[in-house]
């Protein structure tokens, strides 16, 4: 078993300073991830300890059997963040910005470039056709559904699943 396993075990039996040793590897990722999407600083480090939480709460639902824990982690996270752009509160937050001040908040990426290249995913992903690399960015960093990528940008959803498909694969590529 290594470290890695024995740690994630730890964890699971609720040991806090397993807790702690996985929140200072993930917690920057993490954060990363959130904020890439949500594009409000105090609202990533919000949603980064309610991703703790719940991975937390829900540590005996991780299963090696289905994927690494970082990326389980990172699901998590995604979904946190995609949840809370979806949501009321979010939606009514938006409503209340200038269009000018609306459009730089999407026009406007260096911060989450910044710590979304301090995980090294920018040098990574930029190797992948710009087509297929645009549709991940929307898919997992931007929060759009595969559907809501069709519609908006008139390109028919199979492609847009097959797109995903191809990026994916290349990235398990990369990293495996």
């Amino acid at each position: 078993m290594t470290n890695l396993e024995t740690l994630i075990e730890r964890f699971q039996n609720k040991d806090e300073k397993a807790f702690e040793e996985l929140h200072n590897m993930y917690s920057d990722s993490v954060y990363g991830i959130i904020l890439k999407i949500v594009k409000n600083k105090d609202v990533a480090s919000e949603l980064t300890q309610d991703v703790f939480l719940k991975v937390w709460n829900n540590a005996t639902n991780y299963s090696s059997k289905k994927g690494r824990f970082f990326t389980w982690v990172l699901n998590i996270a995604r979904n946190s963040a995609i949840d809370y752009t979806r949501s009321k509160f979010s939606k009514k937050s938006l409503k209340n910005i200038s269009a000018d001040k609306f459009a730089n908040k999407f026009i406007s990426y260096s911060d989450s470039e910044a710590t979304t290249n301090t995980i090294g995913l920018d040098k990574i992903v930029d190797n992948l056709e710009p087509k297929v690399r645009n549709i991940l960015n929307l898919l997992y960093f931007e929060g759009f559904t595969q559907k809501e990528i069709s519609e908006e940008y008139n390109i028919p959803l199979g492609t847009i699943k097959s797109r995903k498909r191809n990026g994916l694969s290349q990235l398990k590529a990369i990293f495996i």
